[in-house]
């Protein structure tokens, strides 16, 4: 019914934010990670929303990117997932954290939002495993991970990023440094193209 709503930050608490559009103010639920975007009251922002209509109420559960909503719209669909729960797991997590962790079957990260349970992790990661476009998130966390780097940032340091990455993709974590480990390097590679290396090595065997 409402896609997205354009606005003003009228107030922002602890698990909700008022946003004014023409004279009114739209309360709408939102994730901590989302929450600990916005800048402060008085900025304007877009709010893509999901509408939960139940006979005693209307809530408004808002998200700051379209990935975002589309992932919690995945995630209620989950038997024992409800609006709550989906909101507490893109809390303790971002949504490109949760992708890969579904992807990589990690319960125990998915399982540390509140009321989310070892049964209902495992039951996320089946339910939506196959859901999830790994090249999409991927390209996601590539973008994420490549971000502003840093022009003096060590190798080491991408060595590791790229390791990581690997890990979240559901290699163990001897292969994946093994790959990183085995491709030649040079002191201006960057993440994106160390991972492409490394799954292009990885892919050989």
């Amino acid at each position: 019914m409402i896609g997205y709503l354009k606005g003003e930050v009228a107030g922002i608490y602890e698990d909700r934010i008022i946003l004014e559009n023409n004279g009114i103010g739209y309360n709408i639920f939102m994730p901590a990670s989302s929450l600990d975007l916005i800048d402060g009251i008085g900025i304007s922002i877009k709010v893509y929303t999901y509408l939960l209509v139940r006979e005693d109420a209307m809530q408004l559960y808002g998200f700051l990117t379209k990935d975002d909503l589309d992932l919690y719209r995945m995630l209620i669909s989950v038997n024992g997932i409800g609006p709550k729960g989906g909101l507490a797991l893109l809390s303790v997590m971002t949504a490109e954290d949760l992708k890969f962790a579904i992807l990589s079957g990690d319960a125990k990260a998915i399982g540390k939002a509140p009321g989310i349970g070892p049964k209902t992790a495992q039951r996320v990661i089946l339910d939506l495993k196959d859901k999830i476009d790994l090249q999409r998130a991927f390209e996601q966390k590539l973008s994420a991970a490549a971000a502003d780097p840093g022009k003096n940032e060590s190798l080491g340091k991408i060595r590791d990023e790229a390791c990581e990455a690997l890990v979240a993709l559901g290699y163990s974590q001897s292969e994946s440094y093994k790959a990183v480990r085995s491709i030649e390097t040079s002191a201006g590679e960057d993440v994106e193209s160390l991972l492409k290396k490394a799954l292009s090595y990885m892919s050989k065997f």
